[in-house]
């Protein structure tokens, strides 16, 4: 396999100044604007370009597949949702068979720079709902796979594996996981026919929050599927903590089985990636992971998992 090509400031402000070169004046002025890589959650090379756009270059042919989808995906899921999604100035190639896309910067700042208000969580469950709107036959005729939900009780396993590790380091006490127990996360097993387009990333890197706590758009969908709506309530237990993402859930209309899902994939996915970082396998930095940690352990009223019997979906909280 050849090795993907190393992007510089140099070829992506070669790069824009020929994108740019139809802009208004004063767009492409004789330096190029200023490019600048993006250090928070760039998982292929991305670049600020001045203030008003970023610029993603795949770095495979995999990641140069999910980019091409993604534009379409944009356009299909825009009308469904309250908040931004970046628009597509440019798209083309920036080395032999790897695309590049142009796009419109969402103004404001990270979910990890802002807190998310009350309002703000009313615009996250606008959000949910509107994922569920998303029709998904159509999702899945852009190509987005359909994935299968994951196993709470595998997750609960590996995650109280981690918890040890994660205990001799001082970092966390297994015991918390108790509260999962097997016939819990049997329970709290996906329902069937309730897959909708999930985003599958809705973490504070991927959520546009302005300064006063509105989210005011959504960012990367390359890793977006049809699957289990519980994911992105884990997402956003991430992003903002748990007692917020469930309310968010909750006023999207998903009842006590997927909000408590989500709680809890998103409490052992916390768990194993911490353990993970501690032993340099995580692409995030401890800071964020112990971070990410502290959020969706957070206390919520609705932990009583085993009272949870045959409850429908919007079952009341």
């Amino acid at each position: 396999m050849t090795q993907a090509p190393t992007p510089t400031a140099d070829t992506v402000r070669r790069l824009v100044r020929t994108l740019l070169k139809d802009s208004p004046p004063g767009a492409a002025e004789a330096g190029g604007p200023e490019v600048r890589p993006v250090a928070e959650g760039a998982e292929h090379s991305t670049w600020w370009v001045g203030t008003r756009h970023v610029l993603r270059l795949a770095d495979d042919r995999e990641a140069s597949t999910r980019r091409r989808r993604e534009l379409r995906l944009r356009d299909l899921v825009r009308p469904h949702l309250p908040v931004a999604v970046p628009t597509s100035l440019a798209q083309g190639e920036w080395a032999p068979g790897l695309a590049y896309t142009l796009d419109t910067r969402v103004p404001g700042g990270s979910a990890e720079e802002h807190d998310v208000s009350a309002v703000g969580e009313a615009d996250l469950a606008g959000l949910l709902t509107g994922l569920r709107e998303v029709p998904v036959r159509q999702a899945e005729a852009l190509g987005v796979p359909r994935v299968a939900p994951r196993s709470l009780e595998a997750l609960r396993r590996e995650a109280g594996r981690a918890a040890e590790l994660l205990r001799a380091a001082d970092e966390f006490d297994p015991v918390r996981l108790q509260q999962l127990t097997s016939p819990a996360a049997v329970q709290l097993a996906a329902q069937p026919g309730s897959a909708v387009l999930v985003h599958h990333a809705l973490t504070g890197e991927h959520l546009v929050v302005s300064a006063d706590g509105r989210v005011r758009g959504v960012i990367d969908w390359t890793g977006t599927v049809v699957g289990d709506p519980a994911e992105d309530i884990a997402g956003l237990a991430l992003a903002v903590g748990s007692p917020a993402a469930v309310r968010a859930a909750t006023l999207a209309g998903y009842g006590a089985r997927p909000c408590l899902r989500g709680l809890w994939l998103a409490r052992c996915d916390t768990v194993i990636r911490l353990a993970a970082g501690l032993e340099g396998r995580a692409g995030a930095s401890l800071s964020l992971l112990r971070t990410r940690l502290g959020r969706a352990w957070e206390a919520i009223l609705l932990e009583r998992v085993t009272e949870l019997r045959d409850e429908p979906d919007d079952a009341e909280l």
